[in-house]
C-alpha cells in the first residue's frame, strides 16, 4: 500500500514539475524540478538565464548558451539562499540530471531523484547511483 502511495505522489510531483518546467523561457527543452522534503515542496526551479539576463537561451545558431541554469541547479541554489537544507529530500525532474548538475544533487544532501524523461548522456545518474543515491525513472501514464 505505502508504495502504490508513494507512486502516486511521485507522479503528481513529476507533473508539477512538467507544469513549472512550460514556464522555462527556452525553445529547445523546457525542464522543471521539484525538491520535496517531508511531503513538501521546499523549492522549485526551471531551465533559464541567471536573474538580470535577458530571458533568451539559444544562440542564432539555436544552441543553448552556455550560462543557462539548469532546472535542478535553479532549484538548488533556491534553498541555499533559504533557510531550509536539501539534506534528506528528494528532486523531482523531468529530465535525467546532467553530470554537472549530478555533483551538486550529491553536494547538497539530496538523496533520492525520480525523474520522467532519460537524458542522451547518462554519466549523472550513473554517478548519483555510485554516491547512494536512489534513483527512480517513472514513465508518464497516459
Amino acid at each position: 500500500m505505502v508504495e502504490k502511495k508513494q507512486k502516486q505522489y511521485d507522479l503528481a510531483y513529476l507533473d508539477m514539475a512538467k507544469r513549472w518546467g512550460s514556464l522555462s523561457y527556452c525553445k529547445r527543452k523546457q525542464v522543471g524540478a521539484l525538491i520535496v522534503k517531508d511531503r513538501m515542496i521546499i523549492s522549485d526551479g526551471y531551465n533559464g538565464t541567471p536573474s538580470g539576463f535577458n530571458n533568451i537561451c539559444e544562440d542564432e545558431e539555436f544552441y543553448t548558451k552556455w550560462y543557462v541554469l539548469h532546472a535542478e541547479a535553479n532549484a538548488i541554489l533556491k534553498v541555499a539562499s533559504s533557510t531550509q537544507s536539501c539534506k534528506g529530500s528528494t528532486l523531482y525532474i523531468t529530465l535525467s540530471p546532467c553530470k554537472e548538475c549530478s555533483k551538486l544533487i550529491h553536494q547538497s544532501g539530496i538523496s533520492r531523484v525520480v525523474y520522467s524523461i532519460q537524458y542522451k548522456d547518462t554519466s549523472g545518474v550513473k554517478f548519483l547511483k555510485k554516491a547512494g543515491v536512489k534513483i527512480d525513472h517513472l514513465f508518464e501514464e497516459k
